[in-house]
């Protein structure tokens, strides 16, 4: 895992990286009184979460207040910014340029995941506010549960779960697992959480390819994954695993045209975002047995409505965008986010900045004098 090493500060200061592995900051105890607001989405007022520990009690240790805002509303009001320097935003609250231009004493939106695609970055650049990610801390647990559904899939574990608690076991013959050995699993979007889905498929003995906007990945070689266009991963591939971020060129980027050029016996699977996915096509292609089945831990909307079609078909294993919510996830993932805040209230520059432009803007020098 990588060190900070740029300190915000006049003195350069050396700073751990709060990445999975080292869990840790090295950042000193804030130099003056620094107020955290945790955004009400996934957090209760005590600071629980349904994610678990926070760590939130590493900022009381630092001298650092911290608060659970007083509801989940999106936008964040603005009165409920007014003296807060950071944001610990759990969820998909919207940062745009209407919110940060109006909250002054912002310095920080530390964002607990991966995705960021609801913070306007560059209205956050513009505001001097810096935005940080724990992409290094989701990268093991998201790629688990891409293999996860890839698994259930190729075993039709759902099926064989309603045959064996209906006692309907004459029908097993119906429901062979799909092969794994010599298939091509295709990533779409493949960076680091693609990287590591390949290291876990490694030993069982499937051909994987991948798709990414640069067509380039430093590890690729290395982990004999073929980088290809779109349309040939998704004609070559027995599963499609969506792994992209959400952007306005990855929109329904898996609509009807894309979804016929699967074969009919091969699986989508989307661990990204519910809307990299057209639902509707989705829906027929599945209904028509034009590919053979999906797994889905994230949607669009969400959660599905209850006469959604897709809770009434067999050939879809669905999760309530969870499947990569384990005891290690909260634990790399808070460390990574606590860490940012801490680095900040410091005066350091912390790990994972998504618009590392910020640090040289006048906006920015500002809120730190």
């Amino acid at each position: 895992m990588s060190t900070a090493t740029n300190a915000l500060t006049t003195t350069a200061v050396a700073t751990t990286a709060a990445a999975p592995a080292a869990g840790t900051t090295t950042a000193g105890t804030a130099r003056s009184p620094f107020t955290v607001a945790v955004t009400a989405d996934a957090a209760r007022p005590d600071g629980s979460s349904i994610h678990g520990d926070l760590g939130l009690k590493r900022l009381s240790e630092h001298g650092i207040s911290w608060s659970v805002l007083p509801s989940y509303t999106d936008p964040v009001p603005l009165a409920d910014l007014a003296g807060v320097q950071a944001v610990l935003s759990l969820g998909h609250i919207a940062f745009d340029s209407r919110t940060v231009d109006q909250a002054p004493d912002l310095r920080l939106i530390a964002r607990f995941g991966a995705g960021y695609e609801t913070i306007d970055l560059d209205a956050c650049t513009r505001a001097g506010i810096v935005v940080t990610n724990t992409p290094d801390a989701i990268r093991r647990p998201l790629a688990v549960a891409g293999l996860t559904l890839l698994l259930a899939l190729s075993h039709k574990l759902l099926a064989k779960d309603r045959l064996t608690r209906t006692s309907d076991w004459a029908q097993r013959e119906h429901y062979r697992g799909a092969p794994l050995v010599g298939q091509t699993v295709g990533i779409v979007g493949f960076g680091s959480v693609g990287a590591e889905l390949a290291r876990l498929l490694a030993p069982l003995g499937v051909k994987v390819v991948g798709n990414n906007r640069s067509g380039r990945h430093a590890e690729a070689a290395g982990l004999g994954v073929e980088l290809l266009g779109l349309n040939e991963l998704l004609e070559r591939s027995d599963y499609v695993v969506l792994c992209a971020a959400l952007t306005p060129a990855t929109e329904k980027l898996i609509g009807a045209a894309a979804l016929a050029r699967m074969k009919p016996s091969a699986y989508l699977i989307n661990i990204g975002r519910g809307k990299l996915v057209d639902t509707d096509a989705l829906r027929d292609a599945l209904r028509e047995a034009r590919i053979a089945g999906a797994g889905l831990d994230v949607f669009e909307p969400e959660p599905l409505l209850p006469d959604d079609e897709l809770l009434t078909l067999d050939n879809v294993v669905l999760s309530p965008h969870s499947l990569c919510w384990t005891e290690d996830f909260t634990r790399d993932v808070a460390a990574s986010a606590i860490g940012s805040i801490l680095a900040v209230a410091a005066g350091e520059r912390p790990a994972n900045v998504l618009n590392p432009e910020v640090f040289a803007t006048e906006a920015f020098a500002a809120k730190r004098s």
